[in-house]
Formats: C-alpha cells, sequence, structure tokens
C-alpha cells in the first residue's frame, strides 16, 4: 500500500501539468479540424475526434540519472545548474556506468576521465591528480568535506562528480586542482530493491545490498549495505570492508526536504608499496630509472605481514531544504564524522642497485579525526528588468580536531641508529622473513622519526554568488568567499639526535578566493565559457604531519585558474566537451626526491593543458564514455638545494605522474534485448614518478590497456555481467608514490557480477 500511496502521489502532482497539455492538444486539434472541414460541418452537427493521451517517464528519485550522460551538477556553483551552463570542466560518473564497470573505488573510477590520474597514496589511501597537482584531501561527500586518508567504496553512492580547477568560491579551502564529489544515494518514493554479488580472481568475493520504498506519503526510507573479503594479484595483500548506510527522506509538504543518514564503515587491508625502482649501471647518471622486474606483478618488497592498514568511519549527515512562496529557499547540511585510521608499513625505501641491495624502513602511524561541519545556503532567483538573477549567499562553520603519532620500525632489535634499516638483496629475498621488528619512538634520526601531534581547526566562511542571465545568448557567474581559517597546533618530534624539539603555533589566515565566469550560447544546446578561479590550500590535518612546521611552512598554498572551454549538448543523450587551462600553484609542498619521508616547499609550478570529453548514446544501442587529455606541467622556478646541490629542481622540471597525454574510451553495444558487449581503452604517455632533481629520476613507462564486459539480461529481475581487465596482459606501472614505491598494473584478471532485483 505504501508503494500505491508513494506512485499515486506522484501521479497527483503530475496531473496538472498532463491535463493542461491535454487541454492544448485538444484546443489545437479543434481549431485545425474548425478551418479545414469547413464544409464537412455545414453537412453535419456531429463530429467524433479520437482521444489523445500524452504521457511521459516520471524522473526516478532513487536514480535520478539514467544513462553515461548527467545533465545537471549542483557542486561548482552550489545551485542546481545545467552542466551545459557551468564554466568549469566536469565530469560527471553516473549510476549506470558505475555498474556497467563494476567500479568499486576512486582510482577505477577516474581512469576513464580526461585530466586526472590516480596515485599509490603509499597502498593506505585515496591519492588523485588533478591536472598535475597531488592531493588526498579534496574529498567531498554530498558537497560537504570528508578528508581523512582512507579508501572509499562505492556502495552508497549514486554518481561521482569530478571537477577539474580551483573553485574555492564552492569548496573553500581544497578544491585547487580540483575535487571529487561524491552524491549519496537517497531514500525516495521510487522503490528499489537490489542484491549485487561478485566473483573474481584472486578470490576476490563481493556482496551489497541496496533496498528502499516509501513508509508513507511523507516518509521514505533506503538502506545499503556492503561486504568484501578478496585477495589481490599482489602476494600477501588482501582486504576485508564492511559498510551500513541507512537513510530517511521527509516530504512533510511540496516545499520542504529532509534527509537524515548515518554510516558505518570499516576498511582492513595490506598497505602495499609496490616495487623499487632499478638502479642504473654504474657510472651512469641515476636518470630515467625504470621500475624492478615490474613484470613480476605479485612480487613484494619489505613485508607484507607487517603492513597491516585499518581505517573506521562513523558519520551521520543531515540537511534540510526549504522553499518559501516569495523565491527564496535556504538548505542546511551537517556532517558529523569520526575517523579512526591505524597504518603500518614495512616497506622499500631506496632503489634496487645493481648489485641487487636495498634498504627497507617502516614505521607505525595512528590518526583520530573529529569533523563537525555545517553549511548554509540562501538562494533568490528573481527578474531585475531584462535579467534574471540567481543570488547566493551561504555561511559555512567547520572544526577539525586531529591527534597524530608515529613510531618508527627497529630491525633485528639494534636500537641504535643503524637498526632502523635493514638491507636485503633482492635477486635472493624481497621481504624481511622472519627478522624481528620492534615499533618504538625514533629520536635517534629524521628517517620516519617520531612525532605525537595535536591540532584543532576552525573555520568560517562567507561566501556570496551571483548567477546573470543576461540575455537569450550570454550568462556569467561572478562569486567571492572569505574565509578564516585558524590552526592550533601543539606537537613533539625527533630533534634526530636523541632528543625532543616541542612545537606551538596558532595561526591564523584569512582569504579570499574569487571566480568570475562568462558563457556565450550561439544556441541553446552549445555553450562556450571563460572562467577565472582562486583557492587556497592551507596548512592543516594530514599535511601538518608531513613537514616540519615552522611558521614558514604554514604559509598557503594559492592556485589560479584561467580556463576557455565549449560544451555543446549533440542530443539529448550525448554530450561533447572541450577545455583549455593554464593552472598556477604558488608555494608547493612536495615530497623530497632524495627523502621521501620529508617533504619541502618550493616557488610554484605551472600546468596548461587541453581536455575533450564525450559521454552519452551515439544511437539507441551504443553508449560512450571518455576522452583524451594534453597537458604540459612543469616547476616554473628553479628550487637551489646549498645543502645538497644533487638535490637541486630545476626550472621545467617535469611534475610528478603528470603525463603529456592520456587517452580513454568506453564503449557499450546493446546486440539485443538479452545480450551486450563493452569495449574499453585506458593510454597514457611516458611519467615520472617524483619530480626529477638534478641527478635522479624514476620514469614510468607509457602504456595502452584493454578492457572488455560482456552483459547478459535474463529477466527484468536477473542481469549477470563479466568484466575483464587488460585483456592482452599487458606489464605496466599503474602508479607511484615516489622513486621507490610503484605499483605494478594487473595482468589479466576478470569478476563476475549478479545484479538480482526481487
Amino acid at each position: 500500500m505504501a508503494h500505491t500511496a508513494s506512485n499515486n502521489r506522484h501521479q497527483n502532482q503530475n496531473k496538472p501539468k498532463i491535463a493542461t497539455l491535454k487541454w492544448a492538444i485538444h484546443s489545437a486539434l479543434t481549431s485545425v479540424i474548425f478551418f479545414t472541414c469547413t464544409a464537412a460541418f455545414a453537412e453535419t452537427s456531429e463530429v467524433n475526434l479520437p482521444q489523445v493521451d500524452v504521457t511521459a517517464p516520471r524522473i526516478s528519485d532513487t536514480q535520478p540519472v539514467k544513462g553515461y550522460n548527467a545533465k545537471k551538477s549542483s557542486s561548482s556553483t552550489r545551485t542546481d545548474t545545467e552542466l551545459r551552463d557551468t564554466p568549469q570542466a566536469i565530469t560527471v560518473i553516473p549510476q549506470d556506468l558505475i555498474k556497467d564497470q563494476s567500479i568499486q573505488s576512486i582510482s577505477q573510477a577516474i581512469q576513464y576521465v580526461p585530466g586526472v590520474q590516480a596515485a599509490q597514496g603509499e597502498g593506505n589511501r585515496d591519492a588523485l591528480i588533478f591536472r598535475g597537482n597531488a592531493t588526498t584531501g579534496d574529498f567531498f561527500l554530498d558537497g560537504l568535506r570528508d578528508d581523512v586518508q582512507t579508501y572509499r567504496d562505492f556502495y552508497n553512492t549514486d554518481r561521482l562528480e569530478v571537477l577539474k580547477g580551483p573553485n574555492g568560491m564552492a569548496f573553500g579551502r581544497g578544491g585547487a586542482g580540483g575535487a571529487i564529489n561524491r552524491v549519496t544515494k537517497q531514500a525516495g518514493w521510487t522503490p528499489i530493491s537490489e542484491l549485487i554479488a561478485t566473483y573474481g580472481a584472486y578470490d576476490q568475493k563481493r556482496i551489497a545490498g541496496d533496498y528502499g520504498q516509501a513508509i508513507n506519503d511523507e516518509v521514505a526510507f533506503r538502506i545499503n549495505a556492503v561486504y568484501e573479503d578478496s585477495g589481490s594479484y599482489r602476494e600477501g595483500v588482501d582486504l576485508e570492508r564492511f559498510g551500513i548506510t541507512p537513510t530517511v527522506t521527509i516530504r512533510p509538504d511540496d516545499k520542504t526536504k529532509i534527509v537524515l543518514s548515518t554510516e558505518y564503515f570499516k576498511d582492513k587491508r595490506t598497505a602495499d608499496r609496490g616495487v623499487p625502482a632499478l638502479e642504473n649501471a654504474a657510472g651512469q647518471p641515476r636518470l630515467n630509472r625504470r621500475p624492478f622486474d615490474i613484470g613480476n606483478t605479485d612480487r613484494f618488497f619489505g613485508s607484507a605481514d607487517l603492513s597491516p592498514t585499518e581505517t573506521e568511519t562513523v558519520a551521520f549527515n543531515a540537511s534540510i531544504e526549504h522553499g518559501f512562496d516569495n523565491g527564496i529557499a535556504v538548505k542546511n547540511s551537517t556532517r558529523y564524522a569520526n575517523y579512526n585510521k591505524f597504518y603500518q608499513n614495512v616497506f622499500a625505501d631506496s632503489t634496487v642497485a645493481t648489485n641487487g641491495n636495498f634498504t627497507v624502513r617502516g614505521y607505525l602511524d595512528t590518526t583520530d579525526r573529529e569533523n563537525f561541519i555545517n553549511q548554509t545556503d540562501l538562494t533568490y532567483t528573481a527578474n531585475w528588468g531584462l535579467v534574471e538573477h540567481k543570488l547566493l549567499a551561504g555561511l559555512e562553520l567547520a572544526t577539525q580536531d586531529t591527534d597524530n603519532s608515529r613510531l618508527s620500525a627497529f630491525f633485528n632489535n639494534n636500537f641504535t641508529t643503524t637498526g632502523t634499516q635493514v638491507t636485503l638483496n633482492a635477486n635472493n629475498a624481497s621481504e624481511i622473513g622472519n627478522t624481528p621488528v620492534s615499533f618504538r619512538a625514533n629520536l635517534i634520526n629524521t628517517n620516519n622519526a617520531f612525532r605525537d601531534n595535536t591540532s584543532t581547526v576552525n573555520v568560517v566562511g562567507f561566501y556570496a554568488q551571483d548567477q546573470i542571465k543576461l540575455s537569450q545568448h550570454w550568462q556569467a557567474i561572478v562569486g567571492l568567499r572569505h574565509d578564516r581559517f585558524t590552526t592550533d597546533f601543539d606537537g613533539s618530534r625527533s630533534n634526530g639526535a636523541g632528543g625532543l624539539i616541542n612545537e606551538s603555533f596558532n595561526v591564523t589566515d584569512t582569504f579570499l578566493s574569487p571566480r568570475a565566469g562568462l558563457i556565450f550560447k550561439p544556441v541553446e544546446a552549445v555553450s562556450i565559457y571563460t572562467n577565472y578561479s582562486v583557492s587556497y590550500v592551507p596548512r592543516a590535518g594530514d599535511q601538518l604531519t608531513s613537514l616540519t612546521v615552522t611558521t614558514a611552512a604554514l604559509k598557503p598554498e594559492k592556485f589560479i585558474n584561467y580556463e576557455i572551454g565549449a560544451k555543446w549538448d549533440v542530443n539529448p543523450n550525448l554530450a561533447l566537451t572541450a577545455a583549455v587551462y593554464k593552472l598556477d600553484r604558488e608555494n608547493v609542498q612536495i615530497t623530497d626526491p632524495n627523502n621521501t619521508g620529508q617533504s619541502i616547499l618550493v616557488d610554484g609550478q605551472e600546468t596548461k593543458g587541453i581536455e575533450l570529453g564525450v559521454a552519452g548514446d551515439i544511437t539507441n544501442k551504443w553508449s560512450i564514455f571518455g576522452g583524451i587529455a594534453l597537458q604540459d606541467g612543469e616547476i616554473s622556478e628553479t628550487q637551489i638545494n646549498t645543502t645538497t646541490p644533487a638535490n637541486t629542481i630545476l626550472k621545467g622540471a617535469d611534475l610528478a605522474q603528470t603525463p603529456t597525454r592520456t587517452l580513454s574510451l568506453w564503449n557499450k553495444y546493446e546486440i539485443n534485448d538479452m545480450w551486450a558487449v563493452a569495449l574499453g581503452i585506458v593510454s597514457t604517455s611516458d611519467r615520472y614518478a617524483a619530480v626529477p632533481s638534478v641527478t635522479q629520476s624514476t620514469l614510468l613507462p607509457g602504456y595502452t590497456r584493454y578492457d572488455a564486459a560482456i552483459y547478459g539480461k535474463f529477466s527484468e529481475k536477473l542481469r549477470l555481467q563479466v568484466n575483464l581487465e587488460n585483456l592482452t596482459n599487458k606489464e605496466y606501472a599503474l602508479f607511484a608514490h615516489n622513486n621507490q614505491n610503484i605499483t605494478p598494473g594487473s595482468p589479466l584478471t576478470g569478476r563476475a557480477t549478479l545484479i538480482y532485483s526481487f
């Protein structure tokens, strides 16, 4: 009965529109018949007109985007805006594509997105590179920050929005090179009941459920859950995860919507840092080294048994939207999240010398983080003269408390400086085996040294924006955000000589993040735009643990983006996009290429590029998704290292993991009502594992990989698909963390997924 009441409710909402449309059609038909059949009317007094019924499919409120081509997004502008009328490069990965590609992670999802690459993240967290800018913090959930360093699952994600280029006006801190926003599955009045079971190579086992229905006309309920227990093509690497998210949507009237949800998610896995690089032969420079034995994809370096990582997330989300009769609408969103993170690495910390020797180090790291974020958006649409304005004013209040500590690994019960590392030979053994390992405070050197830090970050942000429709052909968007960012930091760290350095800072940054865009629409389906935007990334959270903390080091990074682009809705189901950009970054924090345990600040970097994207249906049977990116990223000023001249980074040095060319294209073709097939290609050029210094670099060779899938729809309730990756069994380096930590790509692999609607 709840289903029937819900359906009746939505049908009743559509009745006025349908009735009006029927009346218009009947009126038109009556007029035509009157003028063309005058003679007939003269001879007869009775005319029978055929009944005309006009219907349209109702948009599902549990899966609002159908197919590969999303139409709207609210992330970039904080208002519900057509992607075509948003002056920024945005790629949306909708639910149908997530299912078709059997996507289960962020790194899988962005493989077909131009201008974005995944990084290794030391095998314990999501890490992305937007237009040459690496980040582990620019992750958002329904527009609210979600920046703990962990892996994110897709079991409760409806679609993924990938925004490229800075957008500080919308996101405040972060959102610099780009941002990832997960739009969660919400409860609605369109029933859903789905069970998804996956079994794949390397003993992958996963089951997920999605169930939702209306309780009555005002309340709907939905619950998503997942459990996975899987191995890997990497020896000794496995993962186990569990997540559950119940959601309630309340609509007390047509102008009010309340969404409440909570999540518990736990991820346990082996922290895998891949393989090291192979040192060039004696007498040759340490330039353009290659990954060691990349074809031996399962070989672990260090210790898989001593490299566990575990993250537990407990979160609560609430939002309320209300529209007033005077055109004003208000939305308030709240997110509370508590994260507990533990990870331990025993890993290769050097290249493999020509004699096979390499160094292994290790550490244990814990982070407890508590986030509380509240955002309020007030919108008002008005016509002033001939100009239409969509005004936005907003306030963000946030606080983040973080406790972080690190201990070092000591080998063979040797608690001196030499005990913080052990030498192995790759020709004989790449794991430490039964070597005794103890984790304790390292006060005697700077390699993975002891630290114990506490920080509190408070944010107050005000922002205002005007989306202006100047005429039929011209639109503009202007916005400005003011942030006050306060960091209280207390910590202790090793001085490298057996003692501690106690540090305490209270730093307040205030900055303005402007945005301005102009859109020209020669026809309704085409938009040509230009955009200017600025973002800042102050030192906070995880950044405070990765460099020596000084007042100078706390200076925020600044990102300035210039972009020109075009968007064309070829038809209602197919969109083409193009963007040309220049992105400048100031006061950059990068990994020291000669000391991977520390970061250094450089004066700047610049990325210039072109991105082309396509999403949607070529025909009613052929769907595509992908794009091309051409980019040139480099350090814009020479970084002289007076202490170690060999560590100097020259102007023009390539940015880490920023290929000059990437190409990706996913094709799905429906053979008939039962069978469909898909073929994908992912190709990238050479790129450096880390920013090359004067004396050393590691080159990751380019590669081309082919993926495929076959789908069988055996009934309205049962679907089976098989996804295959790396059809040609290509040997390649997937991504890296630095010169010594490179992840081999998977050999030919596959997984079968059964989707059952009950």
